[in-house]
C-alpha cells in the first residue's frame, strides 16, 4: 500500500503533491482533534484515567508505524535500523514531545500513575540496553557494539503481555465515581462499546493520515533535491513519532494534559517490549546494535528518560517547564550529533 502510494506521488504534478501534502495534513489534525475527544469520552463512560488510557489503547496504537517499519526492516536484512527506529522514537517522544508540551503549558501530574508507568517506562529502556551489551567483550561495545538477540525479544513479547495484563488490574483497581464532563453531558446513554469502537476508527484514521502524510513529505523533500540523509534524520525519522506528537500536541492545548503524558509514557514502554521485541523476535540473528547505539543513542535515550524522572520527582503536582526545556534541548543536541558523528 505504502509502496503503491509513493509510486503513485512520484509521478503526479506538483499541484496534486501539495493537495494531499496539505489534506493529509489537515485531516491527521482533526482526526487527533476527534481522538482526543473519544479518549475523554472513554476515560468519563468507564471511569478509567485518561493517562491509563493513553499508555494503552492509544499509544498502542500511535507505535503502530515504528512496529510495521522495525519488523519489515528486520526481514529485509537492516536489523540495525529495526532496533535504531525503536530507540530514535524513544528520543523523540520523550525529548521532542514531552519537552514541547511541557514548555506548551505545565502538565498536571497522577503523581501514582505517573510515577507507576514512569518507573516501568525507564526500566524497559535499561532492560533494553543490558539486553543488547556484549557482556562477554565489555571493552569492544564502542568498536564493535553489541545485539540484541531472538531470545530477548521473546522475552520483551511476554513483558508486554504483563505490562497489559497488570495495567487492566490497575485499572479496575482504581476506577472511581466521578461527574461527566461537561462536554459529554448530552451524550450519557452511548455505550462503552461503541464509544471504544469510535476510538478505535479515529486511530486508524490518525495513523493512516500520518502514514500518508510522511510520503508525501519525502517525495516534496526528494523534489526539492534534498540529500538522503536529511530526509532520513528528519522526515523519516520523525514521521514515525508522528502521531504521538499530533495526539500529545492536541491533548496539552485543550487541557488533558495526563492523556498527553500516558500517550508518551505507553508509547516508550511499547517501543522496547512491542517494537523492538517484535523485530528481534522475528529474527533469528537478532538485532545488531553497532558501537554508535552505546556511543550516541542509549545514552541519550537514557539520559532524556531520567531527566524525566526528575521533573516528576522534584515537580509538584504540575511537570515544571525547566525540565521540559532540559528534554528538549537534549532532543537538539541529538539532532545535531546525529549529523556531526559519522554512522550515526
Amino acid at each position: 500500500m505504502e509502496d503503491a502510494l509513493r509510486q503513485f506521488l512520484s509521478q503526479v504534478h506538483w499541484t496534486l503533491l501539495a493537495i494531499v501534502l496539505a489534506g493529509s495534513l489537515a485531516v491527521l489534525a482533526k482526526a487527533a482533534d476527534w481522538l482526543v475527544s473519544e479518549v475523554v469520552a472513554l476515560s468519563e463512560r468507564s471511569r478509567i484515567p485518561k493517562v491509563v488510557i493513553g499508555a494503552t489503547i492509544v499509544s498502542l496504537a500511535t507505535t503502530t508505524p515504528e512496529a510495521v517499519v522495525s519488523v519489515l526492516a528486520a526481514m529485509q536484512g537492516s536489523p540495525g535500523l529495526a532496533l535504531g527506529n525503536a530507540v530514535g522514537s524513544i528520543i523523540c517522544d520523550t525529548g521532542l514531545i514531552l519537552g514541547l508540551i511541557s514548555v506548551m503549558s505545565p502538565l498536571r501530574l497522577d503523581r501514582k500513575i505517573v510515577n507507576r508507568q514512569g518507573w516501568v517506562q525507564l526500566g524497559a529502556a535499561l532492560a533494553l540496553v543490558a539486553a543488547s551489551f556484549p557482556w562477554a567483550s565489555p571493552g569492544a561495545v564502542l568498536s564493535a557494539g553489541g545485539k540484541l538477540p531472538q531470545a530477548a525479544g521473546l522475552l520483551f513479547l511476554l513483558a508486554l503481555a504483563v505490562y497489559v495484563v497488570q495495567s487492566i488490574r490497575w485499572t479496575r483497581d482504581e476506577r472511581e465515581a466521578e461527574e461527566l464532563l461537561e462536554e459529554f453531558e448530552g451524550d450519557v446513554a452511548t455505550p462503552v462499546p461503541l464509544v471504544l469502537a469510535k476510538l478505535l476508527g479515529v486511530l486508524a484514521l490518525v495513523v493512516g493520515s500520518a502514514q500518508v502524510l510522511v510520503v508525501a513529505a519525502v517525495q516534496t523533500a526528494t523534489r526539492l533535491h534534498l540529500p538522503d540523509s536529511v530526509i532520513a534524520a528528519t522526515i523519516v525519522a520523525f514521521g514515525t513519532s508522528l502521531p504521538e506528537l499530533v495526539t500529545a500536541v492536541t491533548a496539552a492545548r485543550r487541557g488533558h494534559g495526563e492523556l498527553a503524558l500516558g500517550t508518551v509514557i505507553g508509547a516508550d514502554i511499547l517501543n522496547v517490549l512491542f517494537v523492538a521485541g517484535t523485530a528481534a523476535a522475528v529474527t533469528p540473528a537478532g538485532l545488531q546494535a553497532n558501537g554508535h547505539f552505546f556511543l550516541l543513542l542509549y545514552p541519550i535515550m537514557v539520559s532524556v528518560l531520567v531527566i524525566f524522572r526528575l521533573g516528576v520527582i522534584f515537580s509538584g503536582d504540575h511537570l515544571k517547564r525547566p525540565f521540559g526545556l532540559m528534554m528538549l534541548g537534549l532532543y537538539g543536541v541529538y539532532v545535531v550529533l546525529t549529523y556531526l558523528i559519522p554512522g550515526t
